[in-house]
């Protein structure tokens, strides 16, 4: 009996190995399934975030109006936005370091409900500025992204958060155009009512679709040199602390001055559309939603098939380059053809500096601390929207608009020469 059971032994083993690998293939099958869902939800929620947050920007300058608000305090009033999202974002970031992606887009849904029904009932300056108060938390890209990072390898990462643009292309275009059919048929505040049920429904789909705990397990012990685990959500300390791992502060710096020329010149465009371009309100409308598709073409297909033959450190120097050339096209341009034609490379760079910088941010940080070096990165666009309109006026109205042109392609020339120059010392945190 004992000869019969040594003998069968080895098939039971070899049955038990094939068992145990079609569970485990069954298991990774499933979360593979899984991630994908979330991954799919992520990007559901930025889109309608998005929407909404562009659905508002067409009409804030006539509920400003009708208000009485003049020009200055509308300048007021935007400067006032983007420095509580300024502030905001490093703390959001570490808000979801250390209560998870899913509490951290609650709090930026639930807050843009209360920023939208503070908007709706805005018959007054004082309630319209008072409305922008939630804005310190409304930070969906950064959320979004910080789904992303916790549920995609290093390898894929960059792709993933690539395609994010999708979800920014089709906010922008179906957001402008929303806002202005919404308020032109059912009056200025109608809009407001359709993002304050928007952003509740976003709630739910945080709620219900995210988990609580998106990050790997294996993930959770790498707690070394972690700075979210520790000391408060408020530490401005401990969100320093960050730039001092290998490239961080170099990677960011290019990050921030690469595409602030074209940002001072994308902050003034309305005025530059009218007054040097020479467009009406419909046709600048025209050239946003063209702006938007390309972001979708170039996020959505060209950046993911780039990471994957390209180290991201080539892309990086690659986006520093093409934007010089975009600095030098912008200081020939004089029609609006010409900008339009400019528009391919400069969105090209424009989103290829965002992805990467990003990408390889967050991989030289640990994985606990993803959340705050995303919202440190969310901070750039709201300090260029908070020091824009002054620089910026200066700029355009002393020098023209071939200013910004020439300020792209020296400040790009000087990170390019830098970045072939230095060995940027990054060192990947994360596990593969």
């Amino acid at each position: 009996m004992s000869t019969m059971n040594v003998k069968a032994s080895p098939g039971a083993e070899e049955e038990a190995l094939r068992m145990k690998s079609k569970t485990l293939g069954e298991s990774s099958h499933s979360g593979d399934v899984k991630k994908g869902q979330v991954i799919l939800a992520a990007y559901v929620l930025l889109t309608l975030d998005l929407t909404f947050i562009f659905m508002q920007l067409g009409v804030v300058p006539y509920l400003a109006k009708s208000i009485g608000l003049d020009s200055v305090g509308f300048g007021y009033l935007q400067t006032t936005f983007g420095v509580l999202q300024l502030v905001g974002g490093s703390i959001f970031g570490r808000f979801a370091d250390k209560y998870g992606a899913q509490a951290a887009l609650i709090l930026s849904c639930a807050s843009g409900s209360v920023f939208f029904l503070l908007m709706s009932i805005s018959t007054s300056i004082p309630l319209l500025f008072l409305s922008r108060l939630p804005a310190v938390f409304m930070h969906g890209l950064p959320g979004a992204q910080k789904v992303i990072t916790d549920v995609t390898t290093p390898s894929q990462r960059a792709d993933a958060l690539g395609k994010l643009g999708l979800s920014f292309g089709i906010g922008m275009i179906i957001g402008s155009v929303l806002g202005g059919v919404l308020s032109t048929k059912f009056g200025v505040f109608a809009p407001t009512y359709v993002g304050l049920v928007g952003n509740l429904i976003n709630t739910m789909i945080a709620m219900f679709w995210i988990p609580s705990q998106v990050k790997p397990k294996s993930d959770h012990h790498l707690t070394e040199h972690s700075t979210s685990q520790s000391g408060s959500v408020f530490s401005i300390r401990e969100i320093l602390r960050l730039m001092k791992f290998p490239g961080v502060m170099e990677v960011f710096i290019v990050k921030v001055f690469a595409g602030l020329p074209i940002g001072l010149f994308l902050i003034m465009f309305s005025i530059i559309s009218m007054d040097f371009f020479g467009l009406e309100a419909v046709e600048s409308g025209y050239l946003m939603s063209y702006f938007g598709v390309l972001q979708m073409v170039v996020q959505g297909l060209v950046i993911g098939k780039l990471t994957s033959h390209c180290t991201e450190m080539t892309l990086l120097k690659l986006s520093v380059f093409v934007f010089a050339g975009v600095g030098l096209g912008m200081a020939l341009m004089r029609t609006v053809w010409h900008y339009c034609i400019i528009a391919v490379p400069l969105v090209f760079a424009f989103s290829t500096l965002g992805t990467i910088t990003d990408s390889i941010l967050t991989k030289a940080v640990p994985s606990s601390d993803t959340g705050t070096m995303l919202g440190i990165c969310a901070s750039v666009h709201p300090l260029t929207r908070t020091v824009g309109p002054t620089i910026g006026g200066v700029l355009y109205k002393h020098f023209g608009v071939s200013s910004f042109g020439y300020l792209q392609l020296i400040v790009n020339i000087g990170l390019f020469v830098y970045l072939l120059k230095t060995k940027i010392p990054l060192t990947e945190m994360k596990s593969q």
